[in-house]
């Protein structure tokens, strides 16, 4: 595998940094990009350990792949063989508030990186989706089948980059993809060495829950408590950073041996909904700490219920999540009480 040679964008953030890691010690040569705007070189010089000798076979560039001239230098040396596409921002509020930056940032980005692909003959990409594009579906568990409608900018730079990809793949068959439409990751590298750590306050659940336990926030804002679900929370799918990681090698793998999969659509999750206090007693248990909660109305824009079918990426990429939600917060408080601060330095701000 070590004359492989993937592409990762985005490689310094969460899902990125865990799936380049993966990626080593499946024997893959890796070149990571990453403009480092939401995330930290730290995150990559410790990929790197933690893959021992293969950390040989990892190449770091600081770039914004918007920049066509830097990532036309990155193709022209070197002959890869696909590109796992992580770069994007992705805070659903923030891109309510800034619908242009969101843009800017993720499509444009987007289309530069194909079109270089294009010219460098680089034409299998497995693209990090999101099951945001679903919106607000009216049934669970969520086939790929069902119709897309995005509710929000974050979710729209999505479904937009999803109809770009079949596109491009309708108009030249020699394209491969296989994007990856995902719930909610969670988790960390069981050593504790890697993690999640969003810059400024978090948008998501666990990492907000993972900063009141080390008591870099005073208590947890639960939005709505009165759904129709068992304990009036929103329910949604977490899966383990691992397995979605794996996911990821598991599309690639696909991609290799099957040249004629055109443009491919896959959810990864669990298949299982788990509810907003049930994640919490679950941390709560694993860590050892109370996590206050503050009761809070319902916030725009989120939906009620969302899971994922999982079957067809478990027929298709032989793939299915291995851990569970007491694993998942097991490793997230590994991750953070080791690293209160994230990758940074106690000094640092909040």
């Amino acid at each position: 595998m070590a004359s492989v040679s993937i592409l990762v964008t985005g490689a310094a953030g969460y899902i990125g940094s865990h799936t380049v890691l993966q990626l080593l010690l499946s024997g893959f040569r890796v070149v990571a990009v990453d403009n480092l705007d939401n995330s930290s070189q730290v995150a990559i010089d410790r990929v790197a350990e933690l893959a021992g000798d293969l950390g040989k076979n990892l190449t770091f560039f600081k770039i914004d792949i918007r920049n066509k001239a830097d990532l036309g230098k990155i193709f022209a040396s070197d002959n890869f063989d696909a590109v796992i596409h992580f770069a994007g921002l992705k805070a659903v509020g923030e891109s309510v508030q800034k619908p242009l930056l969101y843009y800017n940032n993720n499509l444009i980005g987007t289309i530069t990186l194909l079109e270089v692909m294009s010219a460098h003959g680089c034409k299998k990409l497995v693209f990090s989706s999101s099951a945001t594009v679903y919106g607000w579906p009216k049934e669970v568990p969520c086939t790929e089948e069902f119709p897309l409608c995005a509710v929000n900018p974050y979710g729209r730079t999505k479904l937009f980059i999803e109809e770009i990809c079949r596109d491009i793949q309708r108009s030249d068959t020699d394209w491969n993809i296989i994007l990856l439409r995902y719930f909610n990751p969670v988790g960390a590298h069981p050593s504790g060495y890697i993690g999640e750590d969003p810059h400024g306050i978090p948008n998501n659940l666990m990492p907000f829950v993972q900063q009141v336990a080390v008591g870099r926030r005073p208590a947890l804002t639960v939005y709505g408590s009165d759904y129709s679900t068992k304990d009036g929370t929103g329910v949604r799918d977490y899966i383990h950073v691992v397995d979605l990681a794996d996911g990821h090698l598991a599309a690639l793998k696909k991609l290799f041996e099957d040249p004629k999969i055109g443009c491919e659509v896959y959810n990864l999750g669990t298949g299982k909904g788990t509810s907003v206090l049930e994640m919490v007693a679950a941390f709560e248990k694993a860590s050892g700490k109370k996590i206050p909660l503050i009761m809070s109305g319902r916030r725009p824009g989120d939906a009620e219920i969302v899971y994922a079918s999982t079957s067809k990426a478990e027929k298709e990429l032989n793939w299915k999540a291995k851990y569970g939600i007491d694993e998942m917060c097991r490793d997230q408080w590994n991750w953070a009480s080791k690293n209160p601060r994230g990758y940074g330095s106690p000094d640092d701000a909040n």
